[in-house]
């Protein structure tokens, strides 16, 4: 006996608004029948003793102090620039629009 009947199937279908035929409905049942199988033997793992955790290994950030810093000088940021205009980089118009 199936634990997903194909009503059931033909509900989910309806609330993902697929639409799905006859054949279908059977085939899908089956497909979850084996995916509830599979979670439910997941579940069945002893780990009672076993902490609940995200990663394998302990994982902690490492970041620098946010400190301020001085920053590039208008000329030094342009120096390499191929174009420059009225202290900014000069690129080619790309829209045909009117600045």
């Amino acid at each position: 006996m199936s634990a997903i009947t194909r009503d059931e199937v033909a509900h989910l279908a309806r609330l993902s608004r697929l639409a799905l035929a006859e054949d279908e409905l059977d085939h899908y049942a089956a497909q979850l029948d084996d995916i509830i199988a599979a979670v439910a033997r997941v579940a069945e793992v002893a780990t009672d003793d076993i902490p609940p955790s995200s990663h394998a290994l302990p994982l902690t950030n490492v970041y620098r102090p946010d400190e301020p810093r001085p920053g590039l000088a208008p000329h030094d940021a342009l120096a390499a620039a191929p174009a420059v205009e009225d202290d900014r980089f000069r690129v080619p118009r790309i829209l045909g629009e009117e600045a």
